[in-house]
Formats: structure tokens, C-alpha cells, sequence
């Protein structure tokens, strides 16, 4: 069973940064990072594999998002740089059985999330 649990969300202001950590309690070929504003659909934010080489992002973070994973390949990061208002949402860790993968019904496990607010 794969359990996962996301942290590093908070309140900042537009420009801030923040760095939000998914840790993985199992082994799973790629995780992704998820989000969901009021009144919007979940959409895909970022993704990396296990082994942190390949990596996809969203255009609309593309440049001041980075994903990765810690050398043990427990943890997966979100760094995030930039932050607009319209990057306010719920965040969520996604990990997927296949070895690569955006769509989010591919995901396998989810996370609780973690909000993450950036005010004008």
C-alpha cells in the first residue's frame, strides 16, 4: 500500500516561494503534483520519474516550477518560485504504477493535499 503525504503549504504573497514535499511510503515509477482552485477542475501541474530523470511540467508553471526527488528517491519536491494569485489552489501528490505518465486518471494514489494561498 502506497501512502502518500503532502507538506509546505502556506499563505505568501505574490513573488514569494514556497516548497512543498510529498514523501512516499512505497515505491512507485512516477508522482505527479496536482492542483485544484474553488470552482475549477483538478489539473496537472508536474511530474517526475522515480528516478527523477524525466520530468514534465504544465505550461502555465513551466519556469518557475521544478519537481524532483531526494537522492533516496523517498521524497518528491515542488519547488515553487514566482508565485502568482492564480497559482492559489489545493496541492496534491499524485504517485502512478506506470513508469510515465500525466493524466491524472493514470494516478494510482492520491495525497490529503496541502493549500497553498498567494495573495495579491
Amino acid at each position: 500500500q502506497v501512502q502518500l503525504v503532502e507538506s509546505g503549504g502556506g499563505l505568501v504573497q505574490a513573488g514569494d516561494s514556497l516548497r512543498l514535499s510529498c514523501v512516499a511510503s512505497g515505491r512507485t515509477f512516477s508522482t505527479g503534483w496536482f492542483r485544484q482552485a474553488p470552482g475549477k477542475e483538478r489539473e496537472f501541474v508536474a511530474a517526475v520519474t522515480w528516478l527523477g530523470t524525466n520530468t514534465y511540467y504544465a505550461d502555465s508553471v513551466k519556469g518557475r516550477f521544478t519537481i524532483s526527488r531526494d537522492n533516496a528517491k523517498i521524497t518528491v519536491y515542488l519547488q515553487m518560485n514566482s508565485l502568482k494569485p492564480e497559482d492559489t489552489a489545493v496541492y496534491y501528490c499524485a504517485a502512478s504504477r506506470r513508469v510515465w505518465t500525466i493524466e491524472e486518471n493514470e494516478y494510482d494514489y492520491w495525497g490529503q493535499g496541502t493549500q497553498v494561498t498567494v495573495s495579491s
